[in-house]
């Protein structure tokens, strides 16, 4: 993400340093400045690639698999709204483990039952009864008349889910994301460059990509 970086502007805030004098400013990135893909883009699904995350593939891997450019991995979390790595891309299996014991505290609460799910039953027409992954009690069943057999048969379909399997769940889920259409790319690299260029008509505009924060407004 470093070619990122080196695009998000400069402003100048009153230095802190020990020896600083009061007028003494210093260069620092404005991290109010992001990275966002415009609405008509954004909401528009034919822009986009479905992709799989795999393995341990940090975004960047995946910025190199997809658009042959490790550099691109902050449109790889742009495309997908992720603000937080840690929480919101998959974890590795060591770091998931450790995630696991932190947020459960003992293996025996790792593996205690979350919630009942159903499992899927289709009639003879090949006609979903019932769909699979529906939260329901433990003691959950359904009667229904049976073609196969001629007769009324109840049947429970359900399964249990461990915290286990219910946080292993959300991390395959963060697996399956979407990614910009290597074609439509330089509309996303012109948006960042606009975006991170100031514009003049302020009191606080220095240079293009340099401001002074006399005040926090360093958004526009």
């Amino acid at each position: 993400m470093s070619n990122y970086f080196k695009k998000v502007p400069d402003f100048e805030y009153v230095s802190r340093l020990p020896d600083a004098n009061i007028s003494d400013y210093i260069p620092v990135k404005n991290l109010f400045k992001k990275s966002t893909l415009r609405e008509d883009i954004f909401q528009d699904l034919s822009f986009f690639t479905k992709y799989q995350i795999q393995g341990d593939d940090r975004p960047d891997n995946v910025a190199f698999d997809f658009y042959q450019d490790s550099s691109l991995d902050w449109l790889v979390l742009t495309c997908n709204n992720i603000i937080n790595v840690r929480d919101e891309w998959p974890l590795k299996q060591f770091d998931f483990n450790q995630y696991l014991l932190e947020k459960y505290g003992t293996f025996e609460k790792i593996n205690e039952i979350r919630y009942y799910e159903t499992t899927e039953i289709k009639n003879r027409e090949d006609v979903t009864i019932v769909q699979k992954g529906l939260k329901v009690p433990s003691n959950f069943s359904i009667t229904y008349y049976d073609e196969r057999v001629g007769d009324v048969v109840t049947e429970r379909p359900v399964v249990s889910v461990t915290n286990y399997q219910y946080e292993e769940k959300l991390q395959e889920q963060r697996r399956n994301i979407f990614l910009l259409k290597p074609r439509y790319l330089s509309i996303a690299l012109d948006d960042l460059e606009d975006i991170m260029t100031y514009k003049k008509g302020s009191s606080q505009f220095k240079t293009e990509s340099l401001k002074v924060a006399d005040n926090i407004r360093l958004y526009s």
